[in-house]
């Protein structure tokens, strides 16, 4: 049975006056739900309800905070199974990885719980005598958090874990392909037991709910992560009215293989990397950057490899890639798929819609591999599906140049089994991430996400204890306990200790 959801917002679920949208499994095109594409006047009453919230949510001790936090952790945990499979209904990801999707949030959740405990300041000694000097963090208030589709858990969990901890109740406008997913996570939180206010969800069209919610005068931090142009937007928005934005924006990551890597090791990561998700991830593996010496074996190697791959119903074990999210994604894909052929590269795998029986009622796509230049569009542009591009390269230095040439700085990667490169390459590569013998997937919630160049131009990072950094300010206090005027730098009576 359909159902028919509101927003939520202070606390309860309330009707919308807008316009419905529609969900749908992308896999079987079913309907799963109905949701608002929410007014101007349901969005500032959202914010309303944080404002309101904030003074309260503020003054709850941190470690409280934190209680709150492994509750609906615990609650994930109990409902993991459920919340997976509707992560893998509405989104498409196998099964598998719609379990890790929840999994993350509760990892998350249970770090940013005992940040409550470690949100660290400092102190220091004083310039003058009977003085101490401390930095506190502070919560900046009321913040808005824009998700995307292809981890429609997980990266709420990320935002709002790191929001909630830090002392913001929060607005949360997720994307409207994913909005189930949306609406299954804020009932975990208040299942919880957050007061009211300190939650609230608010599903609509980017130009009305996106924009709006980054523009709101009373929204004073914004952390958002999807594409370039969007994020261009809610960056200069951001500036206009001098609050804090957090942006994660994308990649073009690239593996590196050297000619002693593990070619069994390197075949295992490239595909996950590449095609887990439906290369639907912003970490996902786009390039693979090839050493002249083994370039083709690894090619005779990768095509075998991917004509094995199993593409089907995303609720089969035995089933390695799913379907991408929606029409509008199949339709992009594949039109980089013809602009590949029109380039002149040269395609190895796939390059088709998968067609027939269960295929034809969802958007399912081959897994695809092309040779490609490094000045092409498909070496340079991000694709954001199962597409991998193979570039040859003459050595080391050719390589890291190729993986360089890009504007984006996510997540990279080396296979090699001398130190040297290893080492060098956790300094030449521009991004955010490297791993070393993995796939550029595979991030873990203690440390921190995001990149470099366009991928980050803010140079926020989400997760590990930099995930704070978004969300509060610091302040810095002084305690002169000595009973009379002291005047720093200009006080000689320092010198003496007098």
């Amino acid at each position: 049975m359909v159902q028919d959801y509101g927003i939520f917002v202070g606390g309860g679920w309330r009707r919308s006056k807008g316009k419905r949208l529609e969900t749908r499994n992308p896999a079987t095109g079913e309907v799963l739900g109905t949701f608002p594409l929410a007014t101007k006047e349901e969005l500032h009453a959202a914010v309303k309800a944080a404002k309101d919230a904030f003074e309260g949510w503020r003054k709850t001790p941190a470690p409280r905070r934190g209680e709150l936090l492994l509750e609906a952790a615990r609650i994930f945990r109990s409902k993991k199974e459920d919340l997976a499979r509707t992560v893998t209904g509405e989104m498409g990801k196998i099964l598998a990885e719609g379990r890790g999707d929840v999994q993350e949030v509760i990892d998350f959740l249970e770090y940013a719980a005992g940040e409550g405990r470690r949100m660290f300041g400092a102190t220091v000694p004083s310039e003058l005598p009977n003085k101490m000097c401390l930095t506190v963090r502070l919560p900046v208030g009321p913040v808005g958090l824009i998700t995307p589709w292809n981890f429609p858990m997980a990266i709420p969990g990320w935002k709002s874990g790191a929001a909630l901890i830090a002392g913001c109740p929060i607005v949360l406008k997720p994307s409207s392909l994913t909005p189930l997913c949306a609406a299954r996570f804020v009932e975990v939180l208040d299942e919880a037991g957050f007061p009211p206010g300190v939650v609230n969800l608010v599903t609509g069209a980017g130009p009305v709910v996106g924009d709006g919610l980054v523009a709101h005068p009373d929204i004073r931090a914004v952390s958002f992560t999807g594409g370039v142009e969007t994020g261009r937007r809610v960056y200069e928005s951001a500036a206009r009215k001098m609050i804090k934005v957090g942006l994660e924006l994308g990649g073009k990551n690239a593996i590196l293989a050297m000619d002693d890597a593990d070619l069994g090791l390197l075949m295992d990561g490239v595909l996950f990397g590449a095609f887990g998700t439906a290369g639907q991830r912003c970490t996902a593996t786009s390039r693979l950057i090839v050493h002249r010496r083994i370039y083709d074996q690894v090619v005779d190697e990768l095509v075998d490899r991917v004509a094995k791959l199993k593409v089907g119903d995303p609720l089969d074990a035995a089933v390695d890639m799913g379907p991408v999210a929606s029409p509008e994604q199949e339709r992009k894909v594949l039109e980089y798929v013809d602009l590949g052929r029109k380039e002149g590269s040269k395609l190895l795998a796939g390059g088709t819609k998968l067609r027939g029986g269960p295929y034809d009622r969802g958007f399912f796509l081959a897994p695809t591999v092309f040779a490609v230049g490094r000045t092409s569009r498909l070496a340079q542009e991000e694709i954001f599906g199962p597409v991998l591009s193979v570039l040859r390269a003459k050595d080391y230095d050719d390589a890291v140049a190729i993986a360089n040439s890009v504007r984006y700085g996510l997540s990279s990667s080396i296979y090699t089994n001398d130190l040297r490169w290893a080492f060098r390459a956790m300094q030449d590569l521009e991004a955010g991430i490297t791993y070393v013998n993995a796939p550029t997937i595979g991030a873990e919630v203690h440390l921190p996400f995001g990149g470099t160049k366009e991928t980050g131009p803010t140079d926020t990072r989400e997760a590990g204890t930099t995930a704070l950094e978004e969300f509060t300010h610091w302040k810095t206090v002084y305690v002169d306990y000595s009973g009379r005027l002291q005047k720093a730098q200009i006080d000689t009576a320092r010198l003496t200790g007098g």
